[in-house]
């Protein structure tokens, strides 16, 4: 077990300035705790949660109406069904647009490394020509909006234009396939969709008009297509087409903001699709504000003038977290492109540093492969670019490998804060992250966020320090999903996160917990594929393989890599045939075309059989544990066990 005597040596510790002067410290003092005690000030976040949630509100100036009751839980219910603010009333984009007129509020950066910068001025008036371009073709609260859409100002627009009438965002990235796309925003039967005929990346454009045609086939109840940036045309069939100039040609106006319930729709989200279709995750209004407020003021110490950033797409949780800093009244990049440019030299690794640079970036955030990545290469950020501004590094997606803390502060910066942030879709935020307030120690995510009843359980349900169990949250917070998207939404809510442990989350991460209340990640439980950061589906790549003529069969694990996972892909030939590396490149090509290049295996074999359940269900655990030298835990539930044999030696063969 971790003692204090043991604890590894901090790489960075909070001064006089972290302990009288940040967000966090100040919320401390006015809540009557001492800023140095933050374990007292979360046990009362959690024993005293309203009190606790209310006190938020109130310091970190939400635009709205509380009303008179704070939570409402349902008979017999500890956490499912619980109602925040039942009788209060906000609008999410007037909190995000916020401020004075002049104030930076948006800087695009693109792989060519131009900057374009926008104030808040300027992003009202673009958001009023969307809102009453949104009017004019009969978009109400409540009705679904969709966007296939880059990361860039156009994307936002969108999206606050429909937040600020009550209108539901759901959005994916344009490099999923088509299939991807249809199983995402074909569920929420979008009244009107946005979408880009191309885009670049990596220094290529790529054409969609095909792929967007099939979408478009794929969807049900469409009345509108918006092609945004005027670029190209697409075949649109019955529905009417405009162009994105079309759209904004009101001149702009004071905006309006409709006054809605605290738990009124915001945003679809969805999960990876690990079982079948992605999960559409329903997040509120309320909860999302109240939840992206606390983490960035208080845990992330973003103040008015900050600059934040994270290398994201449009279907990711972590473009959605990083726009709500407007709400700090801090700056947001979107950027547009690849993290790391193929170019006639060699790969550019700095693109991302010099946008940091250029911007002045102040909260900078990755994924542990692209770290990774960068440490392998021996680039030195520090070094090569003027990081003054640069405060925090954050990363999501992934757990970050020990040496990845060492590399950090040798080669980006010392005077920072380096945060390691874990929580999900579900909650649209951390359950686990860190603050200004406490030392960064390699390997560890220094504490439990505020407000959020965070434990490590084993088997028995019993709490447990020092030894590997279930992350769970054993008291409501205000961010947990509304519902599921469609047809018996409670039930399939209910069923993914109350089942195993009735009346407790069980969020489905394995973690440890120190004597010092940190926490430690070692990934998810069950089989989600975290290749680059990205959580996906094995459904999804089973979707592809298993429509090739050539393969009968097939399974997919992740191997952990380098602090990162690569995905291993095994197929099982038709009659036995031979299958040739011209048959796998063709096979990547068409998941990539069909899924998205994160769903690409990195590694392709042919196997002869593949493990199944007693009652036919493929057991990717146990494929994966073989092949990474541990041992099957659930070997008596296979019906072949034998076939387990040729995975022991599997990353030692050659790949196809």
């Amino acid at each position: 077990m971790l003692t204090q005597s043991t604890a590894p040596s901090p790489l960075w510790q909070p001064g006089t300035r972290e302990f009288k002067d940040s967000s966090l410290a100040r919320f401390a003092a006015r809540c009557g705790f001492e800023p140095s005690d933050y374990d007292a000030l979360h046990r009362w976040s959690t024993s005293q949660s309203e009190a606790f949630w209310n006190e938020l509100w109130d310091f970190t100036q939400v635009i709205g109406s509380r009303g008179d009751v704070t939570l409402e839980r349902s008979s017999g219910e500890a956490m499912f069904g619980a109602r925040w603010y039942p009788n209060g009333t906000l609008n999410f984009a007037e909190n995000l647009l916020c401020g004075d007129d002049g104030r930076l509020a948006v800087i695009e950066a693109n792989e060519r490394g131009d900057l374009r910068r926008v104030t808040m001025g300027e992003l009202r008036a673009q958001v009023s020509r969307a809102q009453q371009g949104l009017r004019k073709l009969g978009v109400t609260a409540g009705d679904t909006v969709g966007g296939i859409l880059p990361n860039n100002a156009d994307a936002l627009v969108v999206l606050l234009a429909c937040a600020s009438i009550g209108a539901i965002w759901s959005s994916c990235s344009p490099d999923f396939g088509a299939p991807g796309i249809i199983d995402r925003i074909g569920q929420v039967n979008p009244k009107v969709l946005f979408a880009v005929s191309e885009y670049q990346y990596n220094g290529r454009r790529f054409h969609l008009g095909e792929n967007l045609a099939e979408v478009l086939r794929g969807l049900h109840g469409l009345q509108h297509v918006v092609l945004v940036g005027d670029a190209g045309s697409i075949a649109t069939g019955t529905t009417p087409c405009m162009s994105w100039s079309e759209f904004n040609s009101a001149e702009p106006r004071a905006l309006q903001f409709e006054q809605l319930s605290f738990r009124h729709p915001l945003y679809v989200m969805f999960t990876s699709g690990t079982t079948g279709l992605p999960k559409g995750i329903v997040h509120t209004a309320g909860g999302v504000l109240l939840e992206h407020r606390k983490e960035h003021m208080l845990h992330c110490d973003v103040r008015p003038g900050d600059v934040m950033s994270w290398y994201t797409n449009t279907a990711w949780m972590m473009y959605h977290w990083v726009i709500s800093g407007l709400a700090s009244h801090a700056a947001v990049v979107l950027y547009d492109g690849a993290p790391i440019v193929k170019t006639a030299d060699g790969l550019d690794l700095g693109m991302l540093w010099r946008m940091a640079e250029a911007a002045g970036v102040t909260h900078f955030g990755t994924s542990p492969r692209y770290l990774a990545t960068l440490q392998e290469s021996g680039y030195l950020p520090g070094r090569q670019h003027d990081l003054r501004a640069l405060r925090s590094v954050l990363s999501a997606g992934a757990p970050v490998q020990p040496e990845q803390f060492d590399w950090l502060y040798q080669s980006v910066k010392q005077d920072m804060i380096f945060a390691s942030i874990s929580g999900g879709t579900e909650i649209i935020g951390c359950f686990v992250m860190g603050s200004p307030l406490h030392a960064i120690r390699r390997g560890e995510i220094p504490c439990k966020g505020l407000g959020l009843a965070v434990d490590v359980l084993d088997e028995r349900g019993a709490s447990v320090i020092g030894r590997k169990g279930d992350l769970v949250c054993t008291e409501p917070f205000p961010s947990a999903p509304l519902t599921f998207w469609g047809d018996n939404g409670d039930a399939r809510y209910r069923a993914a996160y109350f089942e195993a442990r009735p009346g407790i989350w069980t969020h489905g991460d394995l973690a440890e917990q120190t004597v010092d209340n940190a926490v430690v990640i070692y990934g998810r439980s069950d089989t989600t594929l975290k290749p680059g950061g990205v959580r996906i589906g094995t459904a999804e790549i089973y979707r592809v393989v298993e429509s090739q003529p050539s393969v009968e069969d097939a399974i997919v694990f992740g191997v952990p890599v380098g602090g990162d996972e690569e995905i291993v892909l095994c197929v099982v030939a038709k009659d036995g045939n031979e299958l040739t590396s011209e048959f796998a490149a063709g096979l990547r090509d068409e998941i990539r075309k069909r899924a998205s290049p994160r769903h690409v295996p990195r590694h392709v074999f042919q196997v002869s059989s593949i493990p199944y359940t007693l009652n036919h269900k493929r057991v990717e655990g146990a494929a994966k544990a073989t092949a990474t030298g541990q041992a099957v835990k659930n070997l008596g539930s296979i019906i072949n066990p034998e076939s387990l044999a040729q995975y022991a030696d599997l990353m030692q063969r050659g790949t196809l």
